[in-house]
């Protein structure tokens, strides 16, 4: 079996092929720390840490790297209005992104070098960079000479000349050409700076990656990745001021994920149409948005549809009177704050019933195994569960397809549940071989996926509660309900008992009855 993958660089599939196998050097350019992550963010991150995971998986020795950008444009100004140092701002996003990376099972890379512990070797590529002929000093700001690379706009498959035509630049008049951009920033009274040959300053933002990469994975290293967004200019100035500066060819392999679009329009802080991932875990399972996401193949656009409702009476709302914050049906006006907290996402709320789904079957299938000893002998529909491991890898070959991956996935949790529900008669020792081999499947998917990696009982319990939190139920009140309709049953009055479990089930709250009791799940 072998990977293919879509490169950026030659604009096709290839066959994986790493420069020494099995050692694989993966580079994604990280966040600026400025402000929480959205949405976009989320998915470049699970798209990279599948894209790790699987490689890991299939036997390649990855050494992953990911940066920090901790001083910036951005950072500067944020830390300004907000009256606070530049690395205590830096810092405290830091934290946060973690923490938001480690709720979506986003597994940390070996490597995460910050920009500031990497000025030395900023400032050597940049002296390499005007010692080659490539860039030119003015008034200590330090610009690359695109038009000193000749094969500058390969990775964009953008002309020069049109570039420069339709080119959105501040006009620079002490730049020789309107896309040079700079590698080396000379300070400003205030912010942060560090010595140079051309006087105090900093760092320009592509310098930063092209430095940081070949020092932890040399001059020429596999694969590096991000948001369709940093093709250019970004991966191309990349691949100018390395190639210029080493005189080597830079990546083998750039990979991109594609937008995400909130009702069909690319989401963007710039537009106020953006999500943070603080902002969905607040409401829905973060695993819920890691499923959601990775339903869509990376390189594709994915859709997130929004529900605008009205804070006060839930109901529907369109898109003025959102905007006008007033609800037409209940009459009552709302903060801009409140009608944000309001909007919902269905295909989240369907992430969620999905991943109750596939839990309950690994639950299931835990209470199969049981005590009892687990061999690996016969099993029921062998050939199947053998099937579903090839089509899942299959798919994971085919450009990291986690989308096609995880049909393999359903069909596996199907078949999991049929099994179960036709055990009787059956051996109980071809049964709980069937059920290990099954569970062993789930643990491939789990491994690749970074789905379902959580202990089944606590991951159902943290499900119900945030469906519960959702439709402010009481589960105290539930399980005096339950009492109720256990009493009614008691005594014969299956009316009672069934309108009980009705009016539950119109709650939202699917009772499941069997002779250790009954059991109960919110939906959704």
């Amino acid at each position: 079996m072998t990977i293919s993958i879509f490169n950026t660089l030659s604009n096709r599939k290839e066959e994986f092929r790493p420069l020494a196998p099995p050692r694989v050097g993966m580079y994604v350019c990280g966040v600026t720390v400025y402000d929480m992550c959205h949405v976009g963010h989320a998915r470049a991150y699970v798209t990279a840490d599948v894209i790790f995971r699987y490689l890991n998986f299939r036997g390649y020795q990855v050494t992953y790297v990911r940066n920090f950008t901790d001083v910036d444009d951005k950072i500067i100004r944020r830390a300004g209005e907000l009256g606070i140092p530049t690395r205590e701002l830096s810092e405290r996003y830091i934290r946060e992104f973690y923490d938001d990376m480690d709720a979506l099972f986003v597994r940390r890379p070996q490597v995460e070098p910050k920009v500031t512990e990497h000025i030395p070797e900023i400032v050597d590529m940049v002296r390499r960079l005007l010692e080659r002929g490539h860039a030119y000093v003015v008034d200590g700001d330090v610009y690359f000479d695109v038009r000193s690379f000749p094969m500058y706009g390969r990775l964009s498959g953008r002309n020069l000349n049109d570039m420069k035509a339709g080119a959105r630049v501040e006009v620079d008049e002490r730049k020789r050409y309107a896309l040079d951009f700079a590698l080396w920033k000379a300070s400003k009274s205030g912010e942060p700076a560090w010595d140079s040959p051309w006087g105090p300053g900093r760092p320009g933002w592509h310098i930063e990656c092209s430095t940081m990469s070949s020092k932890y994975l040399g001059d020429t290293f596999d694969l590096h990745g991000g948001g369709k967004d940093l093709v250019f200019p970004h991966h191309e100035n990349e691949i100018a001021q390395s190639e210029a500066a080493t005189g080597k060819p830079f990546v083998k392999v750039f990979f991109h994920n594609g937008f995400v679009n909130i009702d069909k329009e690319k989401m963007s802080k710039s537009l106020g149409n953006f999500f943070t991932i603080r902002e969905i875990r607040e409401r829905y399972d973060p695993e819920a948005l890691r499923l959601f996401i990775l339903t869509t193949h990376y390189r594709s656009p994915i859709n997130f549809e929004v529900q605008l409702c009205c804070p006060s009476c839930d109901g529907p709302l369109t898109s003025e009177a959102y905007q006008a914050r007033a609800c037409p049906g209940c009459g009552k006006a709302f903060e801009a704050e409140a009608g944000r907290r309001a909007v919902r996402f269905p295909a989240l709320e369907e992430a969620q019933r999905r991943l109750v789904y596939l839990y309950e079957t690994r639950a299931r299938l835990n209470r199969a195994l049981g005590s009892l000893a687990t061999g690996m002998g016969e099993a029921l529909r062998a050939q199947e569960i053998e099937a579903l491991r090839a089509k899942f890898l299959d798919a994971m070959d085919d450009d990291f397809n986690a989308a096609a991956a995880l049909a393999a996935l359903s069909d596996a949790a199907r078949l999991a549940n049929e099994v179960l529900d036709n055990k009787a008669g059956q051996s109980e020792t071809l049964v709980v071989s069937t059920a290990q081999r099954l569970q062993d499947l789930f643990g491939v998917f789990s491994e690749v996926l970074g789905l379902l990696e959580r202990d089944p009982a606590a991951a159902l319990d943290s499900l119900s509660r945030r469906a519960l939190g959702a439709r402010a139920l009481d589960p105290a009140e539930i399980e005096r309900m339950i009492g109720e309709r256990n009493a009614a049953r008691k005594r014969k009055d299956f009316k009672e008992a069934d309108r009980i479990r009705d009016q539950l089930l119109q709650q939202g709250i699917e009772l499941m009855d069997s002779p250790q009791g009954t059991r109960w799940r919110a939906k959704g």
